[in-house]
Protein backbone atom coordinates (compact mmCIF):
# COMPACT_ATOMS: atom_id res chain seq x y z
CA UNK A 1 0.00 0.00 0.00
CA UNK A 2 1.19 3.50 -0.83
CA UNK A 3 0.85 5.57 2.35
CA UNK A 4 -0.52 9.03 1.65
CA UNK A 5 -0.93 12.26 3.60
CA UNK A 6 -3.61 14.67 2.37
CA UNK A 7 -2.94 18.38 2.94
CA UNK A 8 -5.67 20.97 2.32
CA UNK A 9 -6.80 24.00 4.32
CA UNK A 10 -10.48 23.30 3.55
CA UNK A 11 -11.72 20.53 5.86
CA UNK A 12 -14.45 19.34 3.48
CA UNK A 13 -12.19 19.39 0.41
CA UNK A 14 -9.55 17.45 2.34
CA UNK A 15 -12.15 14.78 3.21
CA UNK A 16 -13.20 14.52 -0.43
CA UNK A 17 -9.60 14.15 -1.62
CA UNK A 18 -8.94 11.54 1.05
CA UNK A 19 -12.03 9.63 -0.09
CA UNK A 20 -10.72 9.76 -3.67
CA UNK A 21 -7.39 8.31 -2.54
CA UNK A 22 -9.11 5.52 -0.59
CA UNK A 23 -11.17 4.63 -3.66
CA UNK A 24 -7.97 4.02 -5.63
CA UNK A 25 -6.59 0.49 -5.20
CA UNK A 26 -3.12 0.33 -3.67
CA UNK A 27 -3.38 3.60 -1.69
CA UNK A 28 -4.13 4.32 1.95
CA UNK A 29 -4.56 7.65 3.75
CA UNK A 30 -2.48 7.78 6.92
CA UNK A 31 -3.39 11.34 7.94
CA UNK A 32 -5.33 14.43 6.84
CA UNK A 33 -3.86 17.81 7.82
CA UNK A 34 -4.76 21.41 7.14
CA UNK A 35 -1.62 23.51 7.68
CA UNK A 36 1.93 23.60 6.40
CA UNK A 37 3.28 22.99 9.91
CA UNK A 38 1.20 19.85 10.31
CA UNK A 39 2.23 18.67 6.85
CA UNK A 40 5.88 18.85 7.88
CA UNK A 41 5.13 17.19 11.21
CA UNK A 42 3.30 14.34 9.47
CA UNK A 43 6.19 13.94 7.04
CA UNK A 44 8.71 13.51 9.86
CA UNK A 45 6.49 11.34 12.07
CA UNK A 46 4.82 9.09 9.50
CA UNK A 47 7.31 8.99 6.61
CA UNK A 48 4.56 8.59 3.97
CA UNK A 49 5.30 7.56 0.41
CA UNK A 50 3.20 10.35 -1.07
CA UNK A 51 1.80 13.71 -0.04
CA UNK A 52 -1.15 15.41 -1.75
CA UNK A 53 -0.23 19.04 -1.16
CA UNK A 54 -2.33 22.18 -1.49
CA UNK A 55 -0.55 25.47 -2.25
CA UNK A 56 -2.86 27.88 -0.40
CA UNK A 57 -2.33 27.02 3.26
CA UNK A 58 -3.10 29.32 6.22
CA UNK A 59 0.37 29.45 7.76
CA UNK A 60 2.73 29.13 4.77
CA UNK A 61 2.74 28.42 1.05
CA UNK A 62 2.62 24.83 -0.09
CA UNK A 63 5.65 25.65 -2.24
CA UNK A 64 7.56 26.45 0.96
CA UNK A 65 6.45 23.11 2.38
CA UNK A 66 7.65 21.38 -0.79
CA UNK A 67 11.06 23.05 -0.57
CA UNK A 68 11.39 22.03 3.08
CA UNK A 69 10.46 18.46 2.19
CA UNK A 70 13.08 18.34 -0.54
CA UNK A 71 15.70 19.40 2.01
CA UNK A 72 14.50 17.38 5.01
CA UNK A 73 12.51 14.42 3.65
CA UNK A 74 13.52 13.91 0.01
CA UNK A 75 12.09 10.37 -0.13
CA UNK A 76 8.52 11.67 0.10
CA UNK A 77 6.90 12.22 -3.28
CA UNK A 78 4.56 15.18 -3.69
CA UNK A 79 1.52 15.57 -5.91
CA UNK A 80 0.26 19.15 -5.87
CA UNK A 81 -3.52 19.65 -5.82
CA UNK A 82 -4.43 23.32 -5.89
CA UNK A 83 -6.33 26.19 -7.45
CA UNK A 84 -3.01 28.03 -7.92
CA UNK A 85 -2.40 28.81 -11.59
CA UNK A 86 0.33 31.43 -11.27
CA UNK A 87 3.22 30.69 -13.60
CA UNK A 88 5.84 31.22 -10.91
CA UNK A 89 4.05 28.79 -8.59
CA UNK A 90 3.85 26.13 -11.31
CA UNK A 91 7.53 26.59 -12.16
CA UNK A 92 8.66 26.36 -8.53
CA UNK A 93 6.58 23.24 -8.02
CA UNK A 94 8.00 21.58 -11.14
CA UNK A 95 11.54 22.51 -10.14
CA UNK A 96 10.81 21.05 -6.73
CA UNK A 97 10.29 17.68 -8.35
CA UNK A 98 6.55 17.15 -7.92
CA UNK A 99 5.23 13.97 -9.52
CA UNK A 100 2.21 15.86 -10.86
CA UNK A 101 0.29 19.13 -10.61
CA UNK A 102 -3.52 18.95 -10.60
CA UNK A 103 -5.63 22.10 -10.74
CA UNK A 104 -8.92 22.31 -8.81
CA UNK A 105 -11.73 21.65 -9.40
CA UNK A 106 -11.47 18.18 -10.91
CA UNK A 107 -13.34 14.90 -11.05
CA UNK A 108 -12.20 11.69 -9.35
CA UNK A 109 -10.95 10.19 -12.64
CA UNK A 110 -8.40 12.99 -13.06
CA UNK A 111 -6.80 12.14 -9.71
CA UNK A 112 -7.22 8.40 -10.16
CA UNK A 113 -5.29 8.45 -13.44
CA UNK A 114 -2.40 10.31 -11.83
CA UNK A 115 -2.31 8.04 -8.79
CA UNK A 116 -2.39 4.92 -10.97
CA UNK A 117 0.41 6.27 -13.16
CA UNK A 118 2.47 7.05 -10.06
CA UNK A 119 1.89 3.58 -8.60
CA UNK A 120 2.64 1.78 -11.86
CA UNK A 121 5.90 3.65 -12.41
CA UNK A 122 7.31 2.91 -8.99
CA UNK A 123 6.12 -0.68 -8.93
CA UNK A 124 7.86 -1.18 -12.26
CA UNK A 125 11.18 0.07 -10.86
CA UNK A 126 10.77 -2.17 -7.83
CA UNK A 127 10.78 -5.21 -10.13
CA UNK A 128 14.14 -4.49 -11.76
CA UNK A 129 17.61 -4.58 -10.21
CA UNK A 130 19.16 -2.21 -12.76
CA UNK A 131 17.20 0.26 -14.84
CA UNK A 132 17.47 0.23 -18.62
CA UNK A 133 16.71 3.34 -20.64
CA UNK A 134 13.28 1.92 -21.44
CA UNK A 135 12.57 1.55 -17.71
CA UNK A 136 13.51 5.17 -17.07
CA UNK A 137 11.46 6.35 -20.04
CA UNK A 138 8.47 4.46 -18.71
CA UNK A 139 8.76 6.00 -15.24
CA UNK A 140 9.25 9.50 -16.60
CA UNK A 141 6.52 9.05 -19.17
CA UNK A 142 8.81 9.88 -22.07
CA UNK A 143 9.21 8.32 -25.48
CA UNK A 144 12.73 7.54 -26.59
CA UNK A 145 13.53 9.23 -29.87
CA UNK A 146 16.74 9.35 -31.81
CA UNK A 147 15.59 12.44 -33.67
CA UNK A 148 17.69 15.39 -32.48
CA UNK A 149 16.22 18.76 -31.64
CA UNK A 150 16.01 21.06 -34.65
CA UNK A 151 18.53 23.87 -34.92
CA UNK A 152 17.66 26.72 -32.60
CA UNK A 153 15.90 24.57 -29.99
CA UNK A 154 17.51 23.76 -26.64
CA UNK A 155 17.16 20.78 -24.33
CA UNK A 156 16.51 23.04 -21.36
CA UNK A 157 13.57 24.79 -23.00
CA UNK A 158 12.24 21.50 -24.36
CA UNK A 159 12.19 20.15 -20.80
CA UNK A 160 10.35 23.27 -19.61
CA UNK A 161 7.67 22.89 -22.29
CA UNK A 162 7.38 19.19 -21.46
CA UNK A 163 6.90 20.01 -17.77
CA UNK A 164 4.13 22.46 -18.62
CA UNK A 165 2.36 19.88 -20.76
CA UNK A 166 2.67 17.20 -18.10
CA UNK A 167 1.22 19.50 -15.44
CA UNK A 168 -1.76 20.54 -17.56
CA UNK A 169 -5.09 18.90 -16.77
CA UNK A 170 -6.36 19.44 -20.31
CA UNK A 171 -4.92 20.18 -23.73
CA UNK A 172 -3.25 23.55 -24.31
CA UNK A 173 -3.00 25.95 -27.19
CA UNK A 174 0.41 27.28 -28.18
CA UNK A 175 -0.50 30.61 -26.59
CA UNK A 176 -1.50 28.99 -23.29
CA UNK A 177 1.65 26.88 -23.23
CA UNK A 178 3.79 29.91 -24.00
CA UNK A 179 2.26 31.85 -21.12
CA UNK A 180 2.86 29.05 -18.62
CA UNK A 181 6.42 28.46 -19.83
CA UNK A 182 7.34 32.13 -20.11
CA UNK A 183 8.11 31.85 -23.83
CA UNK A 184 6.94 33.57 -26.97
CA UNK A 185 4.07 31.88 -28.78
CA UNK A 186 6.26 31.24 -31.83
CA UNK A 187 8.95 29.57 -29.73
CA UNK A 188 6.46 27.42 -27.81
CA UNK A 189 4.81 26.38 -31.09
CA UNK A 190 8.15 25.10 -32.46
CA UNK A 191 8.67 22.85 -29.44
CA UNK A 192 5.07 21.66 -29.49
CA UNK A 193 5.27 20.74 -33.16
CA UNK A 194 8.55 18.89 -32.60
CA UNK A 195 6.93 16.88 -29.80
CA UNK A 196 4.00 16.16 -32.11
CA UNK A 197 6.35 14.92 -34.86
CA UNK A 198 8.10 12.56 -32.43
CA UNK A 199 4.85 11.22 -30.99
CA UNK A 200 5.18 12.77 -27.57
CA UNK A 201 2.05 14.89 -27.77
CA UNK A 202 -1.35 14.45 -29.33
CA UNK A 203 -2.81 17.27 -31.36
CA UNK A 204 -6.49 17.98 -31.82
CA UNK A 205 -8.21 20.75 -33.73
CA UNK A 206 -10.78 22.94 -32.00
CA UNK A 207 -13.13 24.49 -34.49
CA UNK A 208 -14.71 27.91 -34.10
CA UNK A 209 -14.75 31.16 -35.99
CA UNK A 210 -11.81 31.37 -38.39
CA UNK A 211 -9.01 28.81 -38.62
CA UNK A 212 -9.12 25.73 -36.37
CA UNK A 213 -7.00 26.04 -33.24
CA UNK A 214 -4.33 23.40 -32.67
CA UNK A 215 -4.34 22.10 -29.11
CA UNK A 216 -1.65 19.89 -27.57
CA UNK A 217 -1.64 17.25 -24.83
CA UNK A 218 1.22 15.13 -23.54
CA UNK A 219 0.60 11.55 -24.54
CA UNK A 220 3.82 9.61 -23.85
CA UNK A 221 3.43 6.85 -21.29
Amino acid sequence: MISTVVVDDDFMVAKIHAAFVRRTPGFEVVEIVHTGADALRAAHELHPDLMLLDIYLPDRSGVEVLERLRAEAPDIDVLVITAAREVDTVRRALRGGVVNYLIKPFEYDALRQRLERYAAAHQHLARVSAAAQSDIDRVLGTVSSSKPLPKGLSNETAELVEDVLRAATSDLSATECATLAGLSRISARRYLEFFAETGRVKVRLRYGAGRPERRYRWSAS
